[in-house]
């Protein structure tokens, strides 16, 4: 068995088994010997959405945390309950105090992970603090952080952090994917892309050594993206001879529609409820 892929969480709903969606992401990884859980969403629907797909989280061996925003974040408590102790993977600020502007007309507010860490770890969250990619398992790595490399790709800009009394942009330094190195090609799963999509699909080749890109999936965050941004990022995507381009979450509905009709052969809507296997 290669790697199945199950998405658990996401704003849309792809099946109509009792499967709700919310605003965040969550994605089993499914190695046959292995199963990891990408991130738990907002709500804790993660739980209730497992179930109706007949996903057993008892049998998730690892957790990794794609970054430290609520909507990725929010289902821990209801996970950790199921699942009980397990190794949590995750960038050493994943819990900086991470706050946006502008969201729905408000003004600054916390987005960042809802919990604490003593909280989580009471939950049984055994933290692994890892800034730099590794190979989690054979053929698949940790992307540590993404260098920034593009001249047009841009973190929101609605994105801060607090440093004292002040807000300034936030970097998010802890936005990490995973690599998957397939028989044809590597499998890149995002959480947001905040670093970029094209700066992660560069740095997954240098970090892999494999030069071919099989198939992108997750969330792209080219929906708030400017639209030079997204026009360079779809121009790149086309020279990579993708085989499967699922897009979810950030994307936002427009730009998975525009990206549809882009890559008319090679999409895949990758609302909850879906399964890509490659």
């Amino acid at each position: 068995m290669g790697l199945k892929v199950t998405v658990l969480v996401d704003n849309t709903v792809g099946v109509t088994s009792g499967v709700l969606g919310e605003w965040g992401l969550a994605m089993l990884l499914d190695f046959g010997d292995e199963q990891i859980l990408f991130d738990t969403g907002e709500q804790g629907n993660i739980v209730k959405n497992a179930k109706a797909l007949g996903v057993d989280l008892s049998g998730v061996n690892r957790l990794v945390l794609s970054h430290g925003h609520y909507d990725h974040t929010g289902g821990l408590i209801q996970f950790l309950k199921t699942r009980g102790s397990l190794p949590v993977y995750a960038h050493p600020e994943l819990l900086t105090e991470h706050f946006g502007r502008g969201f729905g007309g408000q003004g600054e507010h916390y987005i960042g992970v809802p919990y604490r860490q003593v909280q989580l770890e009471s939950a049984g969250a055994n933290f692994v603090w890892q800034r730099d990619p590794f190979e989690i398992r054979p053929d698949l790595w940790w992307s540590g952080e993404i260098p920034r490399l593009t001249d047009y790709e841009r973190v929101d800009e609605r994105l801060l952090q607090k440093q004292g009394l002040e807000f300034v942009q936030d970097p998010i330094l802890d936005d990490i994917s995973l690599f998957y190195r397939s028989a044809m090609g590597l499998v890149i799963v995002l959480g947001c892309a905040h670093s970029g999509l094209v700066n992660i699909v560069e740095h997954a080749k240098k970090v892999t050594g494999t030069d071919k890109i099989r198939a992108i999936i997750g969330g792209t965050h080219l929906g708030p993206a400017s639209p030079a941004q997204q026009d360079k990022t779809i121009t790149y995507l086309k020279d990579l001879e993708l085989e499967c381009l699922a897009p979810n979450h950030c994307t936002g509905l427009p730009m998975a529609g525009r990206l549809a009709a882009e890559f008319p052969a090679q999409f895949k809507w990758a609302s909850a409820g879906t399964t890509l296997e490659f």
